[in-house]
């Protein structure tokens, strides 16, 4: 299994973990991405099957204190992280001038 960190655009989001499996990640996450945006997943993807992939991830919530890692980050209703993020992978987070994001990739 797979950790998600769910990040929305409501002032009270808390940034919830949920448990998908290597076949739920891989629809959400293509290649070794580990960033995505919930409009670009269900552009690339097969709504059936992407219903069905997150109706079972809802059911798997994962306490933050007893994640063993965050494996992926899917932002809603956030747009204007998307330039943060241009290869959609955390490590090559970027500024916008295009400097990196942290001093040193993780």
């Amino acid at each position: 299994m797979k950790n998600i960190q769910i990040i929305d655009g409501a002032v009270n989001c808390v940034y919830d973990l949920f448990a998908a499996t290597e076949e739920q990640f891989a629809l959400i996450f293509p290649g070794d991405t580990d960033i995505a945006f919930i409009d670009e997943v269900y552009e690339r993807g097969d709504a059936v099957l992407l219903n069905a992939a997150f109706k079972a991830i809802w059911q798997r919530p994962v306490k933050k204190k007893a994640a063993n890692g965050i494996h992926g980050t899917l932002f809603y209703e956030l747009e204007q992280k998307k330039a943060y993020y241009p290869t959609r992978k955390d490590d090559e987070a970027i500024n916008p001038n295009g400097s990196l994001l942290r001093a040193v990739k993780r």
